[in-house]
């Protein structure tokens, strides 16, 4: 545990340092920075703020658990294959965001060129954790099914759905990095009780990171972490709860990004059955609570409102996944 603490409180330092840096780099290279969507109004003054901060936590994140993880003698098969995850996914993301922004290819790596890197990566991910002995055993609600073969689909499904999710969810200032805090959190206190100490190493170094890059991606955000952050973060929880045999727990912790995903999906499908109505204001729905939220009386909610109320989603989801577990 003292060792994990170390890698925390390691990342959070080298982000604290690194991200000032980084955006200094940014404005000194005159690169554009994030575009905003025209439909909510206290976005716009946001336009041109740096993105792909994520890079500077997901950097020092890696090499911290790494190395002291290497030096504790706790490099696991397990967090070996969850650090692989993170720099496969982040260098998808990194690719993506630099089309966009170096490259002004607005739609950056289109949705076929993501999503087979992503298949890529879960491919070799799930053939390494088989391949060390974790089975091919699912675990539903507490309950064990073996999957045999059929396995490494829900591998698949499970890394690119997260990964997409927590990448929807990172919509305004503050929101993603604070909701896979407390889904760290959660998995913080599961990999504890299991005593796997490897992987308390990589929960509690991504904690520190993203408290650090939280200092300055708080509203009025000075960095957005970018799809670098957003893709690896959701690939890495996805990875998470594989290694440590509590997938199911992933519904209920990652609520947020599950709402969120779910609220695109219900939304085109509604928009393409009725012929353009909606359910929503804007998807995704963090966007709908923004302009006007559940009240409808149409006043916006600020984006320190929707983030507490997103939050509170995120602690509850995760404290009922605890609760089954443990009560």
């Amino acid at each position: 545990m003292f060792i994990a603490l170390i890698a925390g409180m390691v990342t959070f330092i080298l982000t604290l340092i690194g991200i000032p840096a980084f955006i200094r780099f940014y404005h000194k290279a005159r690169i554009t920075g994030q575009q905003m969507h025209e439909d909510v109004k206290q976005h716009q003054a946001k336009a041109g703020t740096p993105t792909m901060g994520g890079t500077v936590f997901l950097i020092a994140s890696v090499l911290a658990s790494f190395v002291i993880a290497l030096a504790a003698g706790q490099l696991s098969n397990s967090l070996i294959m969850i650090l692989f995850i993170l720099v496969l996914y982040g260098i998808v993301g990194f690719l993506d965001d630099f089309l966009k922004v170096f490259r002004k290819i607005n739609e950056g790596l289109n949705p076929k060129q993501k999503l087979f890197l992503q298949l890529v990566g879960g491919v070799v991910f799930y053939f390494y954790y088989n391949q060390h002995g974790a089975g091919d055993q699912l675990n539903v609600f507490t309950f064990p099914v073996q999957l045999g073969f059929l396995y490494v689909f829900f591998v698949l499904f499970w890394l690119v759905g997260f990964s997409n999710a927590v990448n929807l969810t990172d919509g305004i200032d503050g929101l993603a990095s604070i909701s896979v805090v407390i889904s760290l959190l959660a998995y913080a206190i599961i990999a504890f009780e299991q005593k796997r100490f490897d992987i308390l190493i990589i929960i509690i170094s991504m904690m520190g990171g993203l408290l650090g890059f939280f200092v300055f991606n708080h509203k009025p955000a000075k960095v957005f972490m970018g799809d670098v952050g957003s893709l690896a973060l959701g690939g890495m929880l996805a990875a998470i709860s594989i290694a440590l045999h509590q997938e199911w727990t992933l519904l209920l912790i990652g609520i947020v990004y599950v709402f969120e995903t779910t609220s695109v999906m219900l939304q085109v499908a509604y928009f393409k059955y009725t012929g353009g109505k909606r359910i929503f204001r804007m998807t995704p729905v963090h966007h709908h609570f923004e302009l006007g939220g559940i009240s409808g009386h149409g006043k916006e909610w600020s984006e320190w409102k929707v983030d507490f109320f997103f939050w509170s989603i995120g602690l509850l989801g995760s404290l009922l996944a605890l609760a089954i577990l443990y009560l």
